[in-house]
């Protein structure tokens, strides 16, 4: 019986491992929602209280907020946040949700087709080829997602809201922000997700025809050719019909070194 290559076993149960962390990746990212603002002090005035909500894609720059008009007390400006990051945000949450869909449409592969992808040599080798893009990408947004963050922390700060303020003198910021400012957390998932895509190359790498194991040999002992063996046979393949001396009429199987020959005694 021949022997069957053995499958990808550890990329079925890494599978798993990179739709979860996915999943965590483009849901805190996607589903994020902060509250910035502070408690302003005109020079001669009153305190007024100020609440920004943003969120993901991050573009800033649509986001209204009131600030109060320390030249005119009864008349509030509206403002702008400033800044635009959404292009790290998508782009991370948007790899996010194509490695989830890759790597369950390649547990399916493994899965359901195991025999075709051990059988056909090209499946592994592009399988190798996009894992190793995945992780490419993952390093990509991870540090591109990172230094979005820090922009969009500098650009909530309540300091950074006042200063914006076109009217002097300028008000003072007596309070933190309302609630907390994007966590590392949401980069750390990032880097996570490089990891186990990274990890992931060597175990698909495995399966690919430079690292797969040859398959065994059949080697079923006392098993004697049969006639269409004999006839599909070539010279030198250690079949021999040469008649030597033996018992009359008796054909005798014989082996040597895995190559059969059959003795007949045809005097």
């Amino acid at each position: 019986m021949k022997g069957v290559p053995p499958g990808p076993q550890h990329s079925q149960t890494r599978c798993p491992l990179l739709q979860l962390f996915a999943i965590f990746a483009f849901g805190s990212c996607g589903s994020f929602s902060g509250e910035t603002g502070a408690t302003v002090k005109c020079e001669g005035g009153g305190m007024t209280a100020i609440s920004i909500q943003f969120g993901y894609p991050f573009r800033l720059y649509q986001i209204p907020f009131g600030m109060p008009n320390c030249e005119d007390e009864s008349e509030a400006r509206t403002l702008y946040l400033v800044g635009d990051f959404s292009a790290p945000a998508e782009f991370f949450v948007t790899l996010g949700v194509f490695s989830f869909l890759y790597s369950m449409a390649a547990l399916v592969l493994y899965l359901r087709f195991h025999s075709l992808y051990t059988e056909n040599t090209k499946l592994p080798f592009t399988d190798f080829c996009v894992t190793v893009c995945f992780a490419f990408f993952w390093l990509v947004a991870a540090a591109a997602w990172g230094k979005g963050l820090s922009d969009v922390k500098a650009a909530t700060r309540p300091a950074t809201l006042i200063s914006g303020a076109p009217w002097n003198p300028l008000p003072s910021c007596l309070s933190p922000p309302l609630s907390p400012l994007p966590s590392p957390l949401l980069q750390l998932f990032g880097f996570l997700n490089f990891l186990l895509w990274a990890g992931n190359c060597w175990f698909v790498l495995r399966e690919t025809p430079w690292l797969r194991p040859p398959a065994p040999r059949d080697t079923s002992p006392g098993v004697p050719p049969g006639p269409r063996d004999l006839a599909s046979r070539q010279p030198g393949d250690g079949v021999s019909l040469e008649p030597p001396g033996g018992s009359p009429g008796t054909p005798a199987w014989h082996g040597n070194n895995g190559g059969d020959y059959i003795q007949y005694d045809l005097t």
